[in-house]
């Protein structure tokens, strides 16, 4: 007889991390090849060997897709910065950040860049991943350069993460030129000390 307990439900099979894995590596290599615009889930599928299902059960659209890439692509942590010297700390970090860009496929980037701005909801996707990185990049070397006597303008570094990256991608990208120690040395001494600490 029954003992009046329902039998517990079959559990669906657990998911392929494998595939979660291609999918995400398809997607980079599709959206260099063709650009974000001409980036479709059925191209994605293709390159990865699934099914159109299976991405669709993993990420709602285009945009979730592309940005579940990128954070897949671009896991890297800020270093560790020594604590109550801001200029060492800032070149380490501008050290970081521009061996993080000069990784990425000017491909790639061109085609983040252009869908952001035609895509809001690439572009609102995008923002949070870079809101998060900042935060991680920034949070260690201005905490401690507050807790050491350090004067900083207010916003010291929201100015520093709008304008760190933006010096080194021109520098990269349009301006095709290396980011060699003289340059950030350059940058943080010349550009990113001054505007930042308050005299």
């Amino acid at each position: 007889m029954s003992d009046g307990r329902r039998p517990a439900p079959a559990r669906g099979r657990p998911r392929d991390a494998g595939r979660d894995v291609a999918i995400l590596e398809a997607t980079l290599l599709v959206l260099t090849e063709v650009g974000y615009d001409r980036l479709t889930i059925d191209a994605v599928a293709a390159r990865a060997g699934v099914g159109k299902p299976t991405v669709y059960r993993r990420y709602p659209g285009k945009a979730a897709l592309v940005a579940a890439a990128v954070e897949h692509r671009v896991p890297g942590t800020p270093p560790a910065t020594p604590p109550g010297d801001l200029r060492a700390a800032l070149l380490l970090t501008v050290r970081w950040l521009a061996d993080q860009i000069a990784e990425q496929e000017i491909g790639l980037l061109g085609a983040l860049f252009t869908g952001m701005r035609n895509d809001p909801g690439l572009a609102a996707e995008m923002r949070r991943i870079l809101r998060r990185d900042e935060a991680a990049m920034t949070e260690e070397p201005f905490r401690s350069a507050v807790e050491s006597g350090e004067w900083l303008v207010p916003g010291a570094a929201e100015l520093f993460a709008e304008i760190a990256p933006a010096v080194i991608v021109h520098r990269l990208i349009f301006a095709g030129r290396p980011c060699d120690q003289p340059f950030l040395e350059h940058l943080v001494d010349d550009v990113l000390l001054p505007l930042l600490q308050r005299r």
